[in-house]
């Protein structure tokens, strides 16, 4: 009973294994053979480019500072306003700086104890000297010991004479240096108001050898501008000053305004893992222009470019093959019959490709994904 159990699985598995095999090989004959598009080279032109990120700011802009400490009493201008070099932007009214008043205080008095010494130097020498001169009158000294004491005398009433000239410089000196404290702040050039960071009522502080000092108003020419970029080590060798660029600033919609690279950083800097080099670029704008600083901007930088070349689309070129680094492209000899011919390629613009050898323009070069046939789709597919 067993072996006629096993038996009939047997041959139940047998004929299971049969039909599927027949179901297998009958879907693989009925099954319709891939068919591949084809396309033909084209001439086309080809630019080769590369793109900085960066931003618009002006050449050159000035940090107004005041030139002594105290409260901002009044602001004159705005954000926007266009100056010139002279015109008052604020008054700060100055609040008294002790040190420097006892410095003053200090050099008056030592001017004036000078002079109280010369005073007194010469009424010693005028004591003298009138004492010498009732021993010449009496013929106890001679002519010549007498004239020493006159010359003595002579030269303490000069350093009287000295003493009070300087201490009367010093006084003005100092009177007129305390007249001068400037409370009121004038732009230093012409431009521009990008920014007032102080409101009326704060506190400013001095600009000296210790302290930058508040600034007062940011002033800059916004007639001429440039472009303040980033690029990738691997593209900085390919640049050079005097290059033309293609800015499109994201505020701006619609327009591309032309650039002349400047300058290139000799030093590179990490950025985010990557080795990247800083570039500058004059923005050359039209009178009726304006463009704001601090716009984002993208530059497009020609690398090179090539007219009128024999391109193919960079998508169909092939890898490998015998030499691992060969290129090479699938050309139909007869209907849907392709063989490989190696390619040699020129610059490419990361869509077309410039083909140097190896295909000619009535070749028809195989795609890479096979065309799609109704035959292929799905049942589901043809229902809907």
């Amino acid at each position: 009973m067993k072996k006629t159990i096993f038996i009939g699985l047997g041959v139940l598995f047998l004929v299971s294994t049969a039909i599927w095999l027949g179901m297998y090989f009958y879907g693989k004959a009925n099954q319709a053979p891939e068919v591949f598009k084809t396309e033909s080279p084209f001439v086309a032109s080809i630019t080769k480019k590369t793109v900085a990120t960066g931003s618009i700011v002006p050449r050159r802009e000035v940090l107004v500072k005041p030139q002594a400490s105290g409260i901002i009493e009044a602001i004159y201008v705005q954000a926007g306003e266009v100056v010139k070099a002279g015109q008052l932007l604020a008054k700060v009214r100055v609040v008294a700086n002790l040190a420097g008043i006892n410095n003053d205080m200090q050099t008056i008095n030592n001017s004036n104890n000078q002079v109280e010494t010369a005073r007194i130097n010469f009424q010693n020498a005028q004591i003298e000297l009138d004492r010498q001169k009732k021993l010449l009158d009496q013929k106890m000294i001679s002519q010549q010991e007498y004239n020493r004491f006159l010359l003595d005398f002579n030269v303490r009433k000069e350093a009287v004479s000295a003493a009070e000239k300087g201490f009367a410089l010093t006084k003005e000196r100092v009177l007129q240096n305390s007249g001068k404290i400037a409370n009121d702040i004038y732009s230093t050039v012409d431009g521009m108001i990008l920014d007032i960071p102080v409101k009326v009522g704060g506190s400013v502080v001095e600009r000296n050898n210790f302290n930058e000092g508040t600034t007062i108003a940011a002033i800059a020419d916004m007639k001429t501008l440039i472009f303040e970029g980033k690029i990738d080590e691997s593209e900085v060798g390919k640049l050079k000053e005097g290059m033309d660029l293609n800015l499109t600033i994201g505020a701006i919609e619609g327009r591309t305004f032309k650039a002349k690279l400047e300058y290139i950083a000799p030093k590179g800097i990490t950025e985010e893992g990557a080795i990247k080099f800083l570039i500058k670029a004059e923005i050359l704008l039209d009178e009726k222009d304006f463009v704001r600083a601090g716009y984002s901007a993208n530059a497009d930088i020609v690398l090179d470019k090539k007219d009128s070349v024999l391109s193919i689309k960079e998508s169909m070129l092939q890898f490998g093959g015998e030499k691992k680094d060969s290129v090479f492209v699938e050309v139909e000899v007869t209907e849907q019959k392709f063989e490989k011919r190696l390619v040699k390629t020129g610059i490419s613009d990361g869509i077309n490709v410039e083909v140097l050898s190896g295909v000619v323009k009535t070749d028809k070069i195989k795609t890479p994904e096979p065309k799609k046939d109704e035959k292929d789709k799905k049942p589901e597919e043809k229902k809907g």
